[in-house]
């Protein structure tokens, strides 16, 4: 006999509202959902918007406060972009993958982060930032991150869930916009199924899933931007624990065919 999946429940938990640096964000979290008659519950999946775990993080820059380098200011103009956010995203930046001019009045970044991962503008976002000139970094270690929550979310709830961090990313060839998760903790990120048989029974030689991935575009679907939904949990997953966080689904560059 197959064996059918579970059924998953996928949460939003209202009422979040404007972090603020400093702010305790599982504490938060368990006012909102507590609110709303939601709990956090063991083995539960809880997804967070990078924005937020950013904001609590402190990892906001004032563009008033930047000094543009030269360089900045030169691919600014080619560009199109502001030099102040221009010397942000090469401060954010460990390698520059493609910089677009050929719409001159929309250029575009796309740039590898400290914390390998590959996104236009190297993660720094002016969306959802309070006062026009701010914006926000992502967090210096997303899987740490992660585990940080995941430990509140056990001392606040009294139970063990994962943590996903998620951030929200274009891809190569297809249009449109998908979350990722850029930190994990508390379950493997990768489930790796080689070894094992398909519904034929035919060995499986190449399948590894990127879960952690899977469950964040999950959670991107009820995560409304405009509706300050930035927390969701997840609920009948099963998961392995354990894992190196989300850093493991980042491929080898010496593997990768197309950087």
């Amino acid at each position: 006999m197959p064996s059918f999946p579970k059924q998953l429940s996928i949460i939003p938990v209202p009422g979040i509202p404007e972090i603020k640096p400093g702010d305790d964000l599982v504490q938060i979290l368990a006012d909102a959902a507590g609110e709303a008659g939601i709990s956090v519950e063991e083995g539960d999946v809880v997804v967070f918007a990078q924005k937020i775990v950013s904001k609590t993080e402190g990892r906001i820059v004032d563009l008033n406060e930047v000094e543009p380098s030269p360089f900045a200011e030169s691919v600014a103009k080619t560009l199109g972009k502001d030099p102040r956010l221009v010397e942000v995203i090469f401060s954010e930046t460990t390698k520059v993958i493609r910089m677009d001019q050929r719409k001159p009045e929309k250029g575009r970044l796309i740039m590898e982060t400290r914390g390998g991962i590959i996104s236009a503008n190297a993660g720094v976002d002016t969306s959802n930032v309070s006062g026009g000139d701010h914006v926000t970094l992502l967090p210096i270690d997303s899987d740490e991150s992660a585990k940080n929550l995941a430990e509140g979310i056990r001392r606040t709830f009294g139970v063990e869930a994962a943590v996903i961090i998620t951030d929200t990313v274009g891809r190569p060839w297809r249009d449109g916009l998908v979350d990722i998760a850029i930190g994990c903790h508390g379950m493997k990120a990768m489930r790796d199924l080689r070894g094992g048989l398909d519904a034929k029974g035919l060995p499986l030689i190449a399948t590894v899933m990127a879960d952690a991935d899977e469950l964040a575009s999950a959670a991107g679907l009820v995560m409304e931007k405009a509706a300050s939904i930035p927390v969701v949990i997840i609920r009948g997953y099963e998961y392995e624990k354990g894992g190196k966080g989300a850093r493991e689904i980042i491929r080898d560059p010496e593997e990768d065919l197309f950087r």
